[in-house]
């Protein structure tokens, strides 16, 4: 039932964002001299070192839900034997790209504010921040599963099976987000 739920809750919030891309899509086609200048001010460059770190952590995510499947908490061998690392490790990596991934955000919108885009600066800097901000905020909830899925396993005396569950349906929503963010990369970044 947590995972029916949640996909439920997910398309709601897949409603959410394609709301967001068609203000994104209706205000772009409005005033399209505004877009070519002010996207001339992103650093694609980064956004793609960002997007991929991104990314990278959907993979360590799956990783640490199929050991979760096993019943694999923890590691088994040594910290540098990636093949033996359990739900904990993997999730701490996602945790760590995650957050990264959160820190570049925060670095790019200083740049942009430094170099005037700001959210009442244009149509176009509303629309930039609301659209990456809001999935920032989803990316940062995402973090916090996280940090309650790695306490329930370090409290707990035995990894159990609603724990599995709990760990798969975190992965449904940073698989989400990571699909989401994939679609504003192309729309902001690549789409010009």
């Amino acid at each position: 039932m947590v995972s029916v739920g949640t996909i439920i809750w997910l398309s709601s919030e897949l409603m959410f964002f394609a709301a967001l891309f068609a203000a994104y899509f209706t205000i772009r086609a409005v005033s399209p001299e505004l877009w070519a200048q002010e996207t001339a001010l992103l650093n694609v460059p980064f956004a793609t070192a960002n997007t991929a770190i991104l990314v990278a952590s959907s993979f360590a995510c799956q990783w640490g839900v199929f050991a979760a499947e096993r019943g694999q908490a923890g590691r088994t061998g040594s910290l540098l034997n990636f093949s033996k690392w359990g739900l904990r490790e993997w999730f701490i990596l996602t945790y760590v790209m995650g957050a990264i991934f959160i820190g570049g955000q925060a670095l790019e919108y200083a740049e942009l504010v430094h170099e005037g885009l700001t959210m009442s600066s244009s149509a176009y800097g509303s629309m930039f921040y609301l659209t990456t901000g809001f999935h920032g905020l989803h990316v940062t909830g995402g973090l916090i599963a996280f940090l309650f899925v790695l306490g329930r396993t370090y409290l707990a005396r035995r990894f159990t099976h609603e724990q599995a569950v709990t760990a798969i349906v975190v992965s449904y929503y940073w698989h989400f987000v990571d699909v989401v963010w994939i679609g504003l990369f192309f729309t902001i970044y690549v789409i010009k």
